[in-house]
């Protein structure tokens, strides 16, 4: 750190999606719609899962979680930026920078290692079947949740303590429309090296390993698949994985994107445009992809809707 005399911040003013003001009002109705619709969707799943026995199932309890998981992240993101696109001053406390850094990253690593899970439950049940309710037993998937959640957390926690201890007196203007660890570090007038350490260590351990395990689960999934001799049974098996692999697919590009890049080859705005898609797109879409491409919720959303028109 440079010698010289300095005051700490005490609150961090965002730079928002963009500086343009004839931009601020569509694009706080674009996000609201986007929000709501995650809202909707999310809430609508958890509410479905819970109130229908035929989803009282792993594979539904985990999803259910999920569901929780991405209610959560773009909640915690949403109603900030949408206040500031209306806004004079976008302002934000730095403790409560510092909680919505810590919530937003512990639950986009519960998310992360939740797909992970729901994968390895989609191989067992394809590739074991007979084994299945032995293995992903109810027990087994309460402690696979709480496992989750706790990695979650601790991991969060380390990359706060460790970003929050720098000091940030160049400048308090964070180039995003939220808290997150490569714009602050950008700010930061201390040595970042230990923090982009433990960014890329971290980061490699909670998003490269669960996409190992999801790689593998669907590498013996397919083989398993391809070796049903009928045509209906492939389909049959294929399609009560198909809507998790497109998830699985969307969720960890764009992480991988996000994170796992030398620090001189980060551009804050196209890392703005990744983190629209993986706080808010990805939330917004997973209720609709688990939705349209899955009979049992799409029975199950059928029969809630006749149980409440029938009352009117």
């Amino acid at each position: 750190m440079e010698e010289g005399n300095y005051s700490e911040v005490t609150e961090f003013t965002f730079s928002g999606l963009t500086d343009r003001p004839e931009w601020q009002v569509p694009l706080f109705g674009v996000f609201l719609l986007i929000y709501s619709i995650s809202v909707v969707g999310n809430g609508g799943m958890i509410l479905l899962i819970t109130i229908d026995p035929r989803l009282h199932t792993p594979m539904y309890f985990f999803l259910r979680n999920l569901s929780f998981c991405d209610l959560c992240i773009s909640s915690i993101v949403s109603p900030k930026m949408l206040l500031n696109f209306l806004a004079d001053r976008k302002s934000i406390s730095y403790t409560a920078c510092a909680v919505q850094m810590y919530l937003s990253m512990a639950i986009a690593n519960v998310a992360s290692l939740l797909l992970a899970v729901m994968a390895y439950d989609r191989y067992v049940a394809i590739c074991n079947p007979l084994l299945y309710m032995v293995t992903i037993s109810r027990q087994r998937c309460k402690q696979l949740v709480a496992g989750v959640y706790a990695v979650g957390l601790v991991d969060s926690m380390i990359h706060t303590c460790f970003t929050f201890r720098l000091s940030f007196c160049s400048s308090n203007i964070i180039n995003h429309f939220f808290c997150d660890i490569p714009p602050l570090l950008v700010l930061s007038c201390s040595d970042t090296r230990s923090n982009e350490i433990v960014l890329f260590a971290l980061t490699s351990f909670s998003a490269v390993i669960s996409f190992v395990i999801v790689l593998l689960s669907y590498v013996y999934i397919i083989s398993t698949i391809l070796q049903i001799r009928s045509a209906e049974g492939r389909h049959k098996s294929f399609s009560t994985c198909s809507f998790h692999l497109t998830a699985v697919v969307l969720y960890y590009s764009t992480l991988l994107f996000m994170y796992l890049r030398p620090a001189s080859s980060y551009s804050m705005d196209t890392d703005k445009m990744a983190s629209v898609f993986y706080m808010l797109v990805i939330p917004m879409l997973n209720p609709l992809i688990y939705s349209l491409r899955n009979t049992e919720v799409k029975d199950a959303l059928r029969k809630a809707m006749n149980k409440l028109l029938a009352k009117f």
